[in-house]
């Protein structure tokens, strides 16, 4: 069992994402094997932690997928690890509701009887510091506070007033204080749905060196891990190879970028070849292929390079014209749509469906939702359940008048949504990202629908 770390913060923008890659990239620099996870549904974090510790960072979200899952995925990916460092999401209590804890980073800190490091953006505080950080302390004496991690510290004698505060107190557990000096030079670029990805900004090596060494100057790596680092990075353990036997083309791109890791190693799983290709630089389709997925990303940023790739967006719309299945989600739906409006203009996209859509300067929807299926379709049976995470900037400008609506959707709360999913031909589009962990029968079925039409073509 792995040495498990979890990042907590006072709230969202308090530096948990700055503080988990520079801890992270410290540990790899000693020659630790470090497994990254991210609590909820984010997808750019994970990127970020994959880009610094060579490994996928998956997601641990309480309330799409639930303990016994989150538990297993901790120990499917973290076994052979020297440490599992996991950031939180929001603040530490923030989740899926205002009275309980369903959905937070506390949840997944106590499912996973993991050390907890309180990340507190010290600016302009001394003594209310250990205020707030009492308040967390005691708001839930289950969790296992080993560290408090002030963040933008000014001084040596702002380091002095929060160590003595903190100190003063006597606090359940006794957790170390560390003070993170201010650094402009530390900062991750960031838009509209959070930071950017991996994808569209490399970190610099020099930035990667100095993060690494901010958290390691003040923060005493091997006592937190307990022992030294392993000889040799060990492989990463892996359930034993499916057999494949169906071709499945995966969009993946600067444009298509937000996969749930487990969405892609259910579907192999179930007997998938994932065949990935780009919608922004190839002009045809891989050959042979049974099934397309389309994951989510930032189709608009990439809109006129889309628009080009005529003959990709025509052999796409005829793969489901011909009854292909096809799934797409949030940017891959909006691909699959007839245009997209940008500043530039109205981009011509691969016309699937008889939508048009447009960016807003607004965020359109955020949330968790829970998905039932009304009828069969390429994820299986009618009456199928499933959970997942919806956020984005952009609307349907009109609705295709030959698709249908597929799910009944739910809030988090369970309040009823307006019908979303929406079925052509063999293809589903929707601005809802599901986590087929919550229901893995979804991947089975997405490759049989698959398996089935490769036979045929």
């Amino acid at each position: 069992m792995p040495k498990a770390m979890v990042i907590g913060g006072t709230h969202s923008g308090c530096g948990k994402t700055l503080v988990s890659l520079a801890l992270m990239a410290a540990l790899v620099r000693q020659g630790h094997v470090v497994q990254p996870f991210k609590v909820g549904p984010d997808f750019i974090d994970p990127g970020w932690h994959e880009r610094v510790t060579g490994r996928p960072s998956h997601n641990l979200d309480g309330w799409m997928l639930g303990r016994e899952e989150v538990v297993s995925l901790f120990h499917r990916y973290a076994g052979d690890a020297d440490i599992a460092v996991i950031e939180g999401v929001m603040g530490l209590y923030d989740g899926a509701s205002a009275t309980e804890e369903e959905g937070s980073t506390a949840q997944v800190a106590k499912w996973l009887d993991a050390d907890l490091a309180l990340v507190v953006d010290a600016r302009s505080m001394a003594r209310s510091a250990a205020a707030l950080v009492e308040g967390f302390v005691s708001f839930d004496r289950e969790l296992r506070f080993s560290h408090v991690l002030f963040n933008r510290v000014g001084s040596a004698n702002h380091v002095d007033l929060l160590t003595e505060a903190v100190h003063s107190r006597n606090l359940a557990g006794s957790p170390q204080v560390v003070c993170l000096g201010r650094d402009e030079k530390l900062q991750l670029p960031a838009r509209h749905l959070g930071l950017v990805t991996v994808q569209d900004h490399q970190l610099p090596k020099d930035l990667l060196t100095a993060m690494a060494d901010w958290i390691e100057d003040r923060l005493d790596l091997q006592g937190l891990l307990g022992r030294e680092p392993r000889k040799s990075a060990p492989r990463q353990s892996e359930p034993a190879e499916a057999k494949t036997n169906v071709r499945i083309g995966v969009a993946r791109d600067q444009a298509f970028c937000f996969y749930y890791h487990e969405n892609l190693r259910l579907l192999h799983q179930a007997g998938a070849e994932l065949v990935f290709f780009s919608p922004l630089e190839q002009e045809s389709l891989p050959s042979g292929l049974g099934g397309l997925y389309f994951g989510g990303g930032y189709p608009e940023l990439h809109a006129e390079a889309l628009a080009d790739n005529a003959s990709l967006r025509a052999e796409i719309a005829a793969f489901s014209r011909a009854g292909g299945p096809v799934y797409a989600e949030c940017g891959g739906f909006m691909y699959l749509m007839r245009s997209l409006r940008t500043e530039a203009g109205d981009m011509p996209m691969a016309g699937v469906f008889a939508m048009d859509c447009r960016m807003l300067d607004r965020r359109k929807s955020l949330g968790y939702r829970q998905v039932t299926t009304n009828k069969t379709s390429v994820l299986g049976s009618g009456s199928t359940t499933c959970r997942g995470h919806e956020f984005h900037y952009s609307e349907p400008v009109n609705l295709d008048p030959e698709a249908r609506t597929l799910y009944e959707v739910q809030n988090r709360k369970g309040e009823t949504m307006v019908p979303e999913g929406f079925v052509k031909h063999n293809t589903l589009g929707s601005y809802i990202h599901l986590h087929f962990a919550g229901n893995p029968s979804m991947a089975e079925a997405f490759v049989a629908a698959s398996r089935e039409f490769a036979g045929h073509a």
